[in-house]
């Protein structure tokens, strides 16, 4: 693959941008944040929170003493239960409150779902599985049945805990171990406990008055209803929707797949936007088996690599981009235009300074995408981003746009009144004008910067001396290297916790469970039963990861809102802080440490 720099349109007024970039994040503010989303406690949209795929199967409550348990059996809870497998303990659990492994992709069974990551660089382990996936942009069916067959290759089903939930994690000093209850009434007594929750685990609906009042049906698109909509996972044909009126709220991820089925197959459509994603081109052609017969061993991680410096820290002199896509497009065009001036050395700032121009010039580009595609003026004008690249969750997809040129599909733009103003109990309100409907599908994602009690859905996590983890982290994370914490010993963490940002989350996560796998293996020959970072290692590392808030500060203060930024309340978790030197140094930093084997900064108990 020959990749070359894009087009992106050159004469443009950054400094105008700016202003137009901040008059439209202005617009749409809220004091709100996470507090605009409503969690039902009781009712029908509670029940459907619950599992609608997978019966519930009745089993005796379990009482029993466990090496370890991972907490997830989406791909983080499973890469870390298969490096824990890789290094030689067996004794392992994973628990989870679906009916299967896979996490999101479990959960997300609604009609076009794919991963806008390259499919052979996120799905993880192929050449431990032998697997190549069939596209370049993988299925979410085809991805859920590749986290079943890792399952499958490592034996993780032997230990599974399915329909389980989490109630309380104590920590019982006398037998160095976390008793866990759940809400099936087991007690697991946990050497060591994994929290591999993962980012995307809890839906949430929007707070729209009158939700409860609303007399047509309600979905979340992460529990789709086929048998509302008609269709099914494996073929989804929405034929009962001909005669349907459905309205869609968000226009994130997940949107930008319904829409175009929607569009497809039912009688009128009305997509209610308040922030306009970025949305580019998804070519997406089947794997080439050609080109399959030239890798060689070792040529993920290669491609994993290349595609992490294509996204997050730059390309090398002289490097291809192998992936060459949207992600990777601000820093190939960055790259090119330093080989144009001889690979010139820059100062930092001067190097910030050129990709803050290049953000402009992509996004110009996504911009006039848009007015190429979309026929009527006014509605191509309000699907335009008006943001920073990362400002929101980047997109791809073909499709998306020309179903605005369709006759019974309408968007409707809520950012006046910073969302949908309210329903009745047969449609909602938008300017003095009732729209009717029969089905409101609530794409409005997930639990993603919340409460971390909100998020994890764990009523008590309390460590050492009753610390409760909740009250002790209310202010933002404190640990060494992003996976143990002060007070409680055991207890690891995955995810975007002070530790490294790789461009592959996935990926991210099978690299924390390898350093997780390493930790506990390394204390089961040193006979260890208890361990946790020192005061002094823990309060040198938040001060090492202190300086990165300078980007949740920039993604506070010039985003609109979003996930990203804690729909622009108080910014706390996700991506708060980080290893600045960036992925690579990290991992460098914590292979010394591992080499070292004395467990720097750790205050161990036999």
């Amino acid at each position: 693959m020959n990749c070359k720099p894009t087009d992106t349109p050159q004469q443009i007024d950054i400094p105008a941008l700016r202003e137009k970039y901040r008059i439209e994040r202005e617009k749409r503010l809220t004091r709100e944040g996470q507090q605009q989303y409503y969690r039902p406690r009781t009712g029908a949209l509670a029940e459907q929170m619950d599992d609608p795929y997978t019966p519930v199967q009745p089993r005796a409550a379990l009482s029993e003493d466990l090496d370890v348990l991972v907490l997830g059996g989406g791909f983080s809870g499973i890469l870390a239960a298969v490096q824990l497998k890789k290094a030689g303990i067996g004794n392992v659990r994973n628990l989870d409150h679906a009916g299967d492994f896979g996490g999101v992709w479990y959960w997300n069974r609604y009609p076009g779902i794919q991963c806008d990551n390259e499919s052979y660089c996120y799905l993880p382990l192929l050449e431990e599985t032998g697997y190549i996936p069939g596209k370049r942009f993988a299925d979410g069916l085809e991805i859920q049945q590749h986290c079943v067959r890792i399952a499958r290759q490592f034996g993780l089903y032997e230990g599974a805990l399915f329909h389980t939930q989490v109630r309380s994690l104590q920590w019982d000093d006398a037998l160095r171990r976390w008793r866990v209850a759940t809400d099936r009434g087991d007690e697991i007594r946990a050497r060591f406990v994994i929290m591999a929750c993962g980012a995307l685990n809890r839906p949430k609906l929007p707070g729209i008055p009158g939700l409860e009042a609303f007399k047509g049906q309600v979905f979340h698109s992460a529990r789709w209803d086929y048998r509302v909509t008609g269709g099914s996972w494996e073929t989804p044909v929405l034929d009962k929707l001909a005669q349907q009126r459905v309205a869609v709220v968000g226009t994130g991820a997940s949107a930008i797949q319904i829409v175009p089925y929607l569009g497809q197959y039912a009688k009128q459509v009305y997509v209610l936007q308040r922030t306009p994603p970025s949305v580019d081109a998804r070519p997406n052609p089947p794997t080439d088996a050609a080109w399959v017969k030239t890798l060689t061993p070792g040529w993920q991680k290669a491609r994993q690599d290349n595609f992490h410096r294509g996204a997050m820290e730059g390309f090398m002199r002289g490097e291809q981009d192998l992936v060459c896509d949207f992600w990777t497009e601000i820093n190939r065009n960055i790259a090119a235009r330093l080989e144009a001036q001889g690979w010139p050395e820059l100062t930092p700032e001067a190097l910030m300074a050129m990709r803050e121009e290049e953000d402009y010039h992509v996004m110009a580009r996504f911009r006039r995408r848009i007015d190429e595609i979309v026929n009527d003026p006014l509605t191509a004008e309000k699907l335009k981003p008006w943001f920073r690249f990362h400002c929101k969750r980047p997109l791809s997809s073909d499709t998306y746009y020309p179903s605005f040129n369709r006759a019974n599909v309408q968007l409707i733009d809520v950012s006046a009144t910073k969302g949908v103003e309210r329903l009745t109990p047969h449609g909602f309100i938008h300017e003095d004008r009732e729209y009717p409907i029969d089905l409101l599908i609530c794409a409005s994602g997930f639990e993603v910067t919340s409460e971390l009690q909100q998020r994890w859905g764990i009523d008590e996590i309390r460590g050492r001396d009753g610390l409760s983890l909740y009250e002790d982290w209310a202010e933002g994370y404190k640990s060494l290297h992003g996976v143990l914490a002060r007070g409680f010993p055991n207890l690891f963490y995955t995810g975007y916790i002070q530790g490294g940002l790789y461009a592959t989350t996935v990926e991210q996560y099978n690299r924390q469970g390898y350093h997780i796998a390493q930790i506990i293996r390394q204390a089961r020959r040193q006979g260890i039963t208890a361990m946790e970072p020192t005061q002094q290692a823990q309060e040198d590392w938040v001060r090492t990861v202190a300086p990165s808030t300078e980007f949740a500060r920039y993604l506070q203060s010039e985003c609109p809102p979003s996930y990203l930024n804690n729909e622009s309340g108080k910014f706390r978790y996700y991506l708060g802080e980080f290893y600045l030197a960036g992925f690579t140094a990290f991992e460098a930093l914590l292979a010394q440490w591992r080499e070292r084997g004395d467990m720097a900064g750790l205050e161990l108990r036999r």
